[in-house]
């Protein structure tokens, strides 16, 4: 709402509310990623995820790997290849057929965050779960593989961890001994190399307290060791710091499941429900799930948790979504197999096809992205279902902090649903962020 907002009328009963502006800036506000967040989710969703098969791999890194790939994003690029390789060659074995002949995909989504706002990139790759054969003259045909085994996925992480060493290897980047392999980073480190370290080892970065570990709350029972393999054999798999999980598989009809899934793997990492200020003065953090020795929050300064959130913010022009294989922009199969029938070929095809071409990605409305997003109708009126009107638009600094001083006074509760501010803002607490 500091930004600016509308302020809308119903034609009908007369009933205003306010819808506030996005802030556009580039850091951890929830409502802009809430909406960067089902903006990717619709885009996959809508536009590039066929109905076909698919499941989503989760790779998990070393730590050492881990402070590599956020200061150097050419090797973020080079390690996330030689992982779509071993997968895409793994899912073309099963399927009997070579590169050549056999046309894999998948899109990749880069996290840097743990649940515990810790410095931790890994990840999430959403595949087709099996591959496409072009055909001459006709759509390309869809073959299905099944699930990999415990024994299949053990083989495969160990093969990602050897490839990844040897390619780091052969640039220089790793040296080891006979029992050893460590990191040979050359060159000036950058200026946020200390506090992307602190982050990665979950060590307070900055005070009085600095290196020491974090401060935990455990609320909860300790858990027992789990076995590293767990149920059916084929969730994880772990080798040498890696850690491969491929149970999460979702059906061609199961579309909304699909979005869920990828609103997942592209939220933002701050989530301000799970974010509190302790009567000292402190920030308390939820944790997502409990860890295993029953740890639930975590405890920090403000100025360790501005640190941490500087840790988690991605170098400039560094894309954290990437498309492979069939998805991937000059593939000469994505006309055929995306639902918006984009890509290389595409007009070639117009003819073959029987739904109209889209010409290329038309962003939501904003209309339509309130509704999708947050929940907020912009078009009617939720009580009497009257057209909404807009009647002004706040953007004066001074105006909007009138306006927003009167709310807070007139305001009989401020919890209570009925404010005119919508539901797009944060839970009400002291403000951090």
């Amino acid at each position: 709402m500091e930004e600016g907002f509308l302020r809308v009328r119903c034609e009908g009963c007369h009933a205003e509310k306010f819808v506030a502006f996005s802030c556009k800036k580039r850091g951890f506000c929830p409502s802009c990623g809430g909406r960067r967040m089902a903006e990717t989710a619709a885009l996959l969703a809508d536009e590039v995820l066929p109905e076909r098969p698919l499941r989503q791999w989760v790779l998990s890194l070393p730590f050492a790997l881990r402070f590599l790939l956020a200061t150097d994003p050419d090797s973020l690029t080079r390690v996330l290849r030689a992982v779509y390789r071993a997968i895409s060659g793994f899912l073309l074995q099963k399927a009997g057929l070579t590169r050549a002949t056999g046309f894999p995909g998948a899109v990749t989504l880069i996290q840097r965050f743990g649940s515990a706002l810790n410095l931790n990139i890994h990840f999430h790759m959403i595949f087709l779960d099996g591959v496409y054969l072009p055909v001459e003259g006709a759509a390309p045909v869809f073959r299905h593989v099944p699930a990999p085994t415990g024994a299949e996925l053990q083989e495969l992480v160990q093969q990602i961890a050897a490839r990844i060493g040897r390619m780091l290897e052969q640039r220089g980047i790793v040296e080891r001994d006979m029992e050893n392999a460590w990191l040979a980073m050359q060159g000036e480190g950058g200026p946020l190399d200390d506090l992307i370290g602190h982050s990665i080892t979950y060590r307070i970065a900055v005070g009085p307290r600095a290196g020491q570990k974090l401060f935990t709350l455990q609320t909860v029972p300790a858990r027992e060791p789990e076995s590293e393999q767990q149920g059916d054999g084929r969730g994880a798999a772990n080798a040498g710091g890696f850690s491969l999980h491929a149970d999460l598989d979702i059906q061609p009809h199961q579309r909304e499941k699909l979005e869920r899934l990828c609103r997942y793997v592209s939220r933002p990492p701050v989530a301000v429900e799970r974010l509190a200020l302790t009567p000292a003065g402190q920030v308390r953090y939820t944790l997502k799930t409990p860890y295993r020795d029953g740890t639930t929050h975590i405890v920090l300064e403000p100025l360790d948790l501005l640190a941490r959130l500087a840790a988690l913010v991605p170098p400039p022009r560094m894309h954290l979504t990437r498309f492979h294989g069939v998805f991937a922009p000059h593939c000469k199969l994505r006309a055929a197999v995306t639902p918006a029938h984009r890509g290389v070929g595409s007009k070639a095809d117009a003819a073959d096809c029987d739904k109209p071409l889209t010409p290329r990605h038309v962003a939501m409305i904003w209309a339509q992205r309130l509704k999708r997003v947050f929940g907020i109708e912009i078009d009617s009126c939720g009580r009497c279902g009257g057209k909404l009107k807009v009647i002004a638009s706040i953007e004066e600094p001074e105006v909007i902090a009138r306006i927003l001083a009167h709310i807070q006074k007139t305001a009989p509760d401020q919890h209570q649903a009925e404010l005119p501010l919508g539901a797009r803002a944060p839970p009400a607490q002291a403000r951090l962020i």
